[in-house]
This record gives C-alpha cells, structure tokens and sequence, in this order.
C-alpha cells in the first residue's frame, strides 16, 4: 500500500478503467451493487476537510497521503442482492425475502472483490494505491456526497503516482510486522 502521493492530476480515463476493473470483478447472480463516487481536486479535499479538523490534520501520521489525486468511495446496495435473488430463476434460493436470509453478504464480499480488483489494476499501471476504512464523520460525508441510505459504506481507495522522495510511499504501517501466516497454518483437509 501506497501513504504517500505526488499530487499529479490523473486522467477519467485512467479513473475509469481503474473502475472498469471493479465492474468485472465477480458478483454473485450478477447482481453488481457496486457503486464508486469519485473525488478529485476541490471534492477530495473537502472529504478530508470534514475528516481532519486543521489541528488534527497538522499531525496526522501520513501526510503524503492527504496529496492523493484521486479518491474512491466504495459503497454495495445489499438491495439489488434481494431484488436480483427474487427474480424467477434465483426463487428457490429464498434469498430474496430479504438481506436476513443471506448467512454470507455477498454484496460485501463482491464489493471486497472489486476492490481487489481495482488494487491490482492501479498496481499494473505502476501507480500506488491505499484502502482504507471510511473516515469520522461518515454520516456526515455520506450526507454532504447525497449517498442513498441503504447504500453499505465499504471503504476508500486512494491511488496516484507515489511519491518516490517520501518514505512513506511504500512504508509498511505496523501491522506489516506481523508475521504472515503459510498454506500450512490456513489448511484443514478433511475436517478441522
């Protein structure tokens, strides 16, 4: 992950296939609930406004973060999931009485998938990327961005250039000291 950006315009079009890679990434039934607002120049800068009160932003940890050119919001509509599900073909499943009835939310898990799908594309390009969670105060961004209620807030990408002069363009943060866990600590054959 990148956490640190020159603040290099970036094309739509380069926006847009970032976000074309995010469309083709798996969606169960396709049902594709994913929706990106992106925000560039004065709009991003407004989300960090709301996020990063002047005093709090003079000390926040990753400044070369906040040059990001480009921001994508990632929100899923768990609604289309139960609209598509209760179409003739997909009515036995009964999945589309309701999100309830879903024991995994696959709009979250495609709405991850996309996301990785974006990651990876941005990475291709040899730009740097950053997904983060959603900042404080979120009703209030969802509000002033005019986010529909039932639109499930996933998280941000941030990608531009990175910015080869900063550290922090491809400084591991601290979980990276963890230990990564092997196949053999993730596999059960058979039975746990």
């Amino acid at each position: 992950m990148c956490r640190a950006f020159l603040p290099t315009d970036i094309s739509d079009e380069l926006i847009d296939g970032v976000i074309d890679a995010a469309t083709q990434a798996p969606s169960a039934g396709h049902a594709q609930g994913l929706h990106v607002v992106v925000l560039v120049d004065e709009a991003r800068e407004k989300l960090w406004g709301r996020s990063l009160a002047p005093a709090r932003r003079s000390t926040f940890r990753w400044q070369g973060l906040l040059q990001a050119p480009v921001l994508l919001l990632i929100f899923t509509d768990p609604s289309s999931y139960v609209a598509r599900y209760a179409e003739a073909d997909k009515q036995h499943t009964d999945l589309g009485e309701g999100t309830q009835r879903w024991t995994t939310p696959f709009w979250t898990v495609d709405a991850g998938m996309a996301v990785m799908s974006m990651l990876l594309h941005i990475e291709s390009l040899d730009l740097g990327a950053l997904f983060f969670a959603f900042p404080e105060p979120i009703a209030e961004i969802r509000a002033a961005l005019g986010v529909p209620e039932h639109l499930e807030t996933i998280g941000i990408v941030a990608f531009g250039h990175p910015d080869p002069a900063s550290p922090d363009a491809r400084a591991a943060g601290r979980s990276a000291q963890r230990p990564r866990r092997g196949a053999s600590d993730v596999i059960h054959r058979g039975a746990w």
